[in-house]
């Protein structure tokens, strides 16, 4: 928990299940009382529900706050068709979750994939979604324009194309899961310790997670050109259709490696109603190397203020 936060802390429970409207089972953990409105906290890669349990606990003194393993990973449904994780299916999952939970709207606090999925359900479903805050994740437009122009972000990217090989499986669980361990590794990477690279180990162990946790890669046409595919060059995205016409909030940790600041360029033109905030000295994985600023945003946020620009 973090120290200088004077909230009380809810309990989290997780070992929850629900049935969607599809047919899909998730997993989820909560905090807080259920007669408050409704925040859904959503996880990337290659995490799961528990990257937010300290968030949701803090949070939890605010509203209702559930936290979902996202389809494919660890304790949820993990379907084995690629086509089952197009962003259709997977912006589905998050309108039948706030419905089955007998909601009619939710805020969406996301990471990485979960960012990614919240975007899409925000432009697809902006009347479920009250307000949205996005934690280094891109919005569709400016990824695809990055990955198809931009040779910063193509060579960042460049990871993609390797979680999308028939091999990634096997290699990312070789050795105890080393090669997953060492995607968090960093001079920030203190909150990693053995207890919870041992979480980490078991969801990813969990039978058909890793494939499931692939399956975004390989059903996501937003990847770098190749000299066999064009990737995200072949898409043609008009900007119209993609607008964002909820409030919006973006906290970004600049020393992203795979997500670079050029994501965040023209972003205002695609949501109307947005604040931007940057964490200088956090990576992709701000939400654990800053969780007391983390926590402080998300607060502000779940409380309808702003403090970016």
């Amino acid at each position: 928990m973090t120290s200088s936060d004077p909230r009380p802390a809810a309990t989290v429970q997780a070992g929850q299940f629900i049935t969607l409207a599809s047919g899909q089972r998730l997993h989820y953990a909560s905090a807080g009382d259920r007669a408050q409105p409704l925040a859904i906290f959503l996880h990337g890669f290659p995490q799961a529900w528990f990257a937010w349990e300290e968030q949701l606990a803090l949070s939890g003194a605010q509203q209702f706050c559930v936290a979902p393993d996202l389809r494919g990973f660890n304790l949820s449904d993990k379907p084995t068709n690629i086509k089952d994780y197009r962003i259709d299916r997977l912006v589905n999952d998050i309108a039948e979750l706030i419905t089955g939970l007998g909601y009619e709207q939710a805020d969406l606090i996301a990471h990485d994939w979960g960012g990614a999925v919240a975007w899409s359900t925000a432009i697809a479903r902006p009347e479920l979604i009250r307000k949205l805050m996005i934690l280094n994740a891109p919005h569709p437009v400016p990824f695809a324009r990055a990955l198809a122009t931009n040779a910063d972000q193509q060579a960042a990217s460049q990871y993609m194309l390797d979680l999308r090989a028939p091999e990634a499986e096997a290699q990312l669980l070789a050795d105890d899961c080393a090669a997953l361990l060492a995607k968090f590794r960093s001079k920030r990477d203190q909150w990693l310790t053995p207890a919870v690279a041992d979480r980490y180990r078991e969801a990813w162990q969990q039978p058909g997670a890793m494939t499931g946790a692939l399956a975004y890669y390989r059903a996501s046409p937003l990847v770098p050109p190749t000299e066999a595919h064009p990737g995200a060059a072949a898409l043609t995205l008009d900007p119209a259709q993609f607008m964002v016409k909820v409030p919006t909030t973006v906290l970004w940790g600049m020393q992203d490696r795979a997500l670079r600041p050029v994501l965040m360029e023209g972003l205002d033109a695609l949501v109307p109603q947005l604040s931007v905030e940057t964490i200088d000295d956090a990576s992709h994985w701000l939400l654990h190397e800053q969780p007391e600023r983390v926590a402080q945003s998300i607060a502000r946020f779940l409380a309808g203020e702003s403090n970016g620009r």
